[in-house]
């Protein structure tokens, strides 16, 4: 009996250290996720919260145990920023019984929150967090290509629509013009034929803008490439009151393999709208400047074009490289869409960083050149 006894303590003590074991994995997996991990007891008190959480929060964990959402919200260490954002999800929630949340935090950064509670929770309330901001950057990327692809079927149907009857009706003018010169009215067919060539020209920067031509690459200079421009654009950038300040300090050259003309109308655009921007944001106590370096990082190179402008806010940056997209009354919203689209025919990429009252930094990425390759 005795024996049985014991037995029966030992296999209570073998399922004791059993479930302790299996508890503490599963603890050990949560703490490790790289989602972040909030858990709310029906209580409301806050009894569990993971590594990465903590750091999402920028809280520390021990402070954070044992707190409810009051004094969660008003604890010293959260944001001003933060707690908005957790009072959002926390009415959402409450009061539109919201389940998944997207957000974009003051960096930039795009995150998947989720909540799950119910009969399953037992009361409990369990916020998981996510940083999605590779999955919507490639969401992004694929919408961008689904718009080219529109823009191209639209284009083909204008270049047959419309190009060829203004062809016909500029020849009717010229057949008309010397006739209406014994009128004494040539100013009449001159401004119609500026007026055609003007929209033949709109039409044909549109369907540029729609299929860039196949670049035609040849190895050039990164140095060589940057100091053309610079003098394509400094008489400009003078009348505008703006310097513009080349870095190229290059030991020993670096090369790519790009289409010339191309990337400089990609540069060239880049420049031209933080000459825009500056101007906007013209202060005659402090110097418009231009600031376009190349850095060589190993296996790629780097062309940063950065400007002491008005910077952009967040929606303006998430729309940048939409066709048609523009912040300018006159503009077509044309220029950065066609800039996307070579540097990806390139094999490269384009990044923007930029804040409000900041100013704004292009980065254009090319697969580098070995000297080999030259």
């Amino acid at each position: 009996m005795l024996s049985q006894i014991r037995e029966s303590e030992l296999q209570a003590i073998r399922s004791f250290h059993s479930s302790q074991l299996i508890r503490n994995k599963y603890e050990n997996i949560l703490e490790n996720l790289d989602s972040g991990i909030i858990l709310f007891d029906s209580d409301g008190v806050l009894a569990f919260v993971n590594v990465q959480m903590a750091k999402l929060l920028g809280v520390s964990r021990k402070s954070l145990t044992g707190c409810t959402l009051t004094q969660l919200v008003r604890h010293p260490q959260l944001s001003r920023f933060k707690k908005r954002k957790v009072l959002r999800i926390f009415r959402e929630t409450v009061f539109h019984r919201k389940r998944f949340h997207e957000l974009v935090d003051e960096y930039g950064r795009s995150w998947l929150i989720t909540m799950t509670y119910g009969d399953q929770m037992e009361g409990d309330f369990l916020i998981s967090v996510k940083d999605v901001s590779d999955f919507k950057r490639i969401e992004q990327s694929a919408y961008q290509n689904d718009k080219l692809a529109m823009l191209g079927k639209i284009s083909a149907s204008i270049a047959h629509e419309i190009r060829n009857p203004l062809t016909s009706i500029r020849g009717f003018i010229q057949l008309l013009r010397p006739h209406l010169v014994s009128l004494g009215k040539d100013e009449y067919a001159r401004i119609i034929l500026t007026e055609i060539d003007r929209a033949n020209d709109i039409i044909y920067e549109f369907l540029n803008s729609s299929k860039p031509s196949a670049p035609e690459t040849k190895i050039v200079s990164v140095s060589s490439l940057l100091k053309e421009v610079v003098l394509l654009t400094e008489s400009e950038a003078l009348m505008k009151g703006c310097q513009i300040n080349l870095h190229t300090d290059e030991t020993p050259p670096a090369y790519i393999s790009v289409d010339v003309k191309q990337i400089k109308q990609v540069i060239l655009n880049i420049i031209k709208n933080a000459l825009d921007a500056i101007n906007e944001h013209h202060d005659e106590n402090i110097t418009g400047m231009i600031d376009i370096s190349a850095r060589d990082n190993g296996k790629h190179i780097k062309i940063c074009i950065s400007d002491n402008g008005g910077g952009m806010d967040q929606n303006t940056l998430n729309h940048l490289f939409n066709p048609f997209f523009t912040t300018k009354e006159s503009g077509t919203g044309l220029g950065l869409s066609v800039s996307y689209s070579i540097i990806r025919n390139h094999g490269g990429s384009i990044a923007v960083d930029s804040q409000v009252g900041a100013g704004t930094e292009f980065v254009i990425t090319f697969p580098k050149l070995e000297v080999s390759e030259v």
